[in-house]
């Protein structure tokens, strides 16, 4: 009998300590559960271009009934090409800008959005000055025409975003987005594209800060602008080069990644001319793909930055490899 109690006391033992190990388990994890923080990292990413430093620099996302918006294409095949990519629309869409620090000029390829194109953007000034860099020291800030998403953060309520810089845009675009007989003649729907320009770009006009350009154009060393009309009157592209290493910085050249690089002829509701609009797109495609350079464009996913190849009748993306910078 004083065996069986033994045993019986033993078994009573290991249950206490079962018990009292689930209970510490029980606490630690209750102790290490933590709420979710639901924010990402800065959104700005640096790559090196021969001398010179490019930083992309996120706007934000905004999500875009792309099967609506594309044209000359089928609804269900842009559903279809959106599927093979695991998308769907609306499609969560970046809105992308580029700062080119040339060691003598610190230069900004568009602004995003500011207020001018929903709640989801107005994120790149945080991000530029997460990156390092106050708005003052920018030099010289060029658009590659004048949509809201592009040129609406040239403005911080009514002063000027950039107080030391030279705004360049290419004339056609002025001639056309500050023009009250062509607001006039716009559809309805048109009609906030002109009055966001302007509000951004009247009041660098007022201050003497607008330098317009006529076509391809020289603008500093290494940095020149490439005529792409089409998307808007004066759409413009910005070919960047340090060392023989060259970045074509796009603007709206094209919109949707997982449609229009295998059909580039498909244009969107927003272009100004459309026959265009596809041509320069080609153009630019092939370009891209038979000289290898370095792409960056508003709204390919954040950073935006990567090559074109050529497949079959269209092309095909590939983004830059990772390579973060550790101040070297």
């Amino acid at each position: 009998m004083g065996g069986g109690f033994s045993s019986r006391e033993n078994t009573m033992n290991q249950l206490q300590k079962m018990l009292l190990g689930i209970c510490v388990l029980g606490t630690l994890q209750a102790e290490a559960a933590a709420p979710m923080v639901k924010t990402s990292a800065p959104g700005f990413y640096r790559v090196m271009l021969g001398d010179f430093e490019i930083t992309a620099l996120s706007d934000g996302t905004v999500a875009l009934p792309v099967n609506t918006l594309l044209t000359n294409i089928s609804k269900g095949k842009i559903d279809k090409a959106l599927a093979k990519s695991y998308l769907s629309s609306p499609l969560e869409t970046s809105v992308n800008a580029y700062l080119i620090n040339t060691g003598d000029k610190l230069v900004l390829v568009d602004t995003g959005a500011a207020g001018l194109f929903g709640p989801t953007l107005g994120h790149f000034m945080e991000n530029l000055k997460a990156a390092g860099y106050q708005p003052e020291q920018i030099d010289e800030v060029y658009i590659t025409h004048l949509h809201g998403d592009h040129m609406g953060g040239l403005m911080v309520g009514e002063q000027l975003a950039f107080p030391n810089a030279v705004l360049r845009v290419d004339q056609r675009d002025i001639d056309f987005w500050l023009s009250q007989a062509n607001m006039d003649a716009a559809p309805e729907a048109m009609k906030g594209f002109f009055k966001g320009a302007v509000a951004s770009i009247g009041p660098w006009v007022k201050a003497g800060k607008l330098k317009t350009f006529d076509g391809n154009t020289d603008l500093i060393p290494g940095v020149k602008s490439v005529s792409t009309y089409g998307h808007t009157p004066g759409h413009s592209i910005y070919m960047v080069e340090s060392r023989g290493q060259k970045l074509a910085l796009w603007g709206d050249l094209m919109h949707v990644a997982a449609v229009q690089f295998a059909t580039p002829e498909v244009t969107i509701q927003f272009d100004t001319d459309s026959k265009s609009a596809a041509k320069q797109r080609q153009q630019a495609y092939a370009e891209a793909a038979k000289q290898g350079y370095l792409i960056g464009s508003a709204h390919l996913s954040f950073p935006g930055l990567g090559h074109l190849r050529k497949v079959d009748k269209g092309y095909s993306w590939l983004p830059v490899n990772y390579s973060p910078m550790y101040g070297k």
